[in-house]
C-alpha cells in the first residue's frame, strides 16, 4: 500500500470522522504508518510481539501502562508534538481527553486491540486498519 504520491496529512485526517478507527497512510516496508482521530477511552491490551509507537499530532493523549516489573501503573501524557513507544508486552490503555489526532506506527497486520485485550467497547473498531480513501 505504499503510495507513489505525496500524501497530505491534513488531507487523510478530513477524509474520516470515526473515532478509534485508523487508516493506514502508507506502508514502509512492512509497517503501517497509521492515523486516527481518537477521543475517550480505548482498551486495555498488549502486543506481544511488537512495540506500538505513537506521534501525537493535534490534542493530547494520555497512555496508561501495566509495568510487569514494579507491578505498578503509571500514565505517560503526551501533548501535542510528542511522541512515545510502548514496548512490545507492556500492558496499555490509551486515552484522549479531548478530540485527538495521532499518528502510529506497527507492523502491517497488527489489530488495533493487540493479541490481548479487555472487552472491547462498541466505539473502539477492532481492525488492522482501514484503507485511506481518496
Amino acid at each position: 500500500m505504499t503510495s507513489t504520491e505525496p500524501v497530505s496529512l491534513p488531507a487523510a485526517l478530513s477524509s474520516f470522522s470515526a473515532l478509534w478507527s485508523p487508516r493506514i497512510l502508507t506502508t514502509v516496508n512492512d509497517y503501517d504508518v497509521r492515523v486516527a482521530k481518537v477521543e475517550g477511552e480505548h482498551v486495555w491490551h498488549v502486543h506481544d510481539r511488537t512495540d506500538e509507537f505513537f506521534l501525537v499530532l493535534d490534542g493530547e493523549l494520555h497512555i496508561a501502562l501495566r509495568e510487569s516489573e514494579s507491578g505498578g501503573e503509571r500514565t505517560v501524557v503526551l501533548p501535542k508534538g510528542s511522541a512515545f513507544t510502548v514496548p512490545r508486552g507492556i500492558e496499555h490503555k490509551p486515552y484522549a481527553p479531548v478530540r485527538t489526532e495521532i499518528l502510529v506506527i506497527e507492523p502491517s497486520g497488527t489489530l488495533s486491540v493487540g493479541d490481548r485485550h479487555d472487552d472491547v467497547p462498541g466505539h473502539v473498531d477492532v481492525t488492522t486498519g482501514h484503507v485511506l480513501s481518496s
